[in-house]
């Protein structure tokens, strides 16, 4: 999975499986982190599931998440503000266990 830093953290790649039975993360797809969510793709909540879940997930308040790119694709690259160093132990912990 790439991850690439930046000024105020790290941005790394999703990839959404929407309207999903349950939430969670599926591993690693391509270069991208798949998660499954159970939120459908429409009116953005998908999106709002997205953050939702990656900030619990990762430990960080919701306002450090952003999604840069990809608003209407299954794709989307993802911001997080923090620690970079810490972030990025956090999401290579992570998807190892999956």
């Amino acid at each position: 999975m790439q991850m690439r830093k930046t000024e105020d953290g790290i941005i790394f790649k999703v990839k959404v499986q929407p309207k999903a039975s349950k939430n969670g993360i599926a591993g690693l797809y391509q270069d991208s982190l798949k998660i499954r969510l159970t939120a459908p793709p429409v009116e953005g909540k998908a999106n709002k599931a997205l953050i939702d879940f990656l900030s619990g997930w990762l430990g960080v308040k919701k306002s450090r998440l952003k999604i840069v790119s990809g608003h209407l694709s299954k794709i989307k690259l993802i911001e997080v503000v923090g620690e970079e160093k810490d972030l990025i132990q956090k999401i290579k912990k992570i998807t190892k266990q999956k």
